[in-house]
């Protein structure tokens, strides 16, 4: 990762944060395999991504890595606020432009401004809907089903692009990535999906 110059925050991250804490924000440019950070270590900034695609995981007893989170606009391990350590890993799987702020600036802006802290709150129930559409998704059956719901909640317009590609798709979906290209060629077939340009578009 490498700093960059100061641009303008993100609108929505203007918004969040208090105006003496917009100053400690650091930019940076993270390439495709960089980690934000690993398992076990201590938390000392919170990232927000900007632009690209970060993912949290970990590996399960098969030796496969399991996703956790996806981001890509946001921020990445809220939880880690409140921990000691991290729990997984954090891994750019698309070119990111993020935002680093310390936390425990961060956590002390939090206890001493109420207005932040009811806007810190707010941002969370937006990232809990997220989840649960999520845990939605993951309960369909079909291979298929979770695409298009993928589609039609994570997407615009039933656009969804693919920045990491159909294999870090098929990982959010808890599928594989033969099963997934199978799917989405049977799809194309039905006429129900095209692949174009980068993105998924409903038809």
């Amino acid at each position: 990762m490498t700093a960059t110059d100061t641009p303008p925050l993100p609108p929505a991250l203007q918004d969040l944060l208090p105006a003496d804490l917009r100053p400690a924000c650091t930019y940076l440019k993270s390439k495709r395999g960089d980690r934000l950070f690993t398992l076990r270590k201590k938390p000392q900034r919170m990232f927000y991504v900007a632009s690209g695609e970060v993912v949290l995981q970990r590996v399960g007893v098969q030796g496969d890595s399991l996703v956790l989170q996806r981001v890509r606009q946001g921020f990445v391990a809220e939880a880690s606020l409140q921990s000691a350590h991290y729990h997984c890993d954090a891994v750019v799987t698309s070119p990111a432009d993020l935002i680093a702020i310390p936390i425990e600036p961060l956590r002390q802006a939090l206890v001493t401004d109420p207005a932040f802290a009811m806007r810190w709150i707010a941002m969370l129930n937006q990232e809990l809907k997220r989840l649960r559409l999520q845990c939605e998704r993951l309960s369909l059956r079909g291979v298929a089903d979770r695409l298009l719901h993928l589609i039609e909640t994570e997407g615009e317009r039933g656009r969804l692009p693919l920045r990491a590609g159909l294999k870090s798709v098929a990982a959010e979906l808890g599928v594989s990535h033969e099963a997934l290209y199978r799917t989405v060629a049977e799809l194309e077939k039905q006429q129900v999906l095209q692949r174009a340009e980068g993105e998924l578009r409903i038809l």
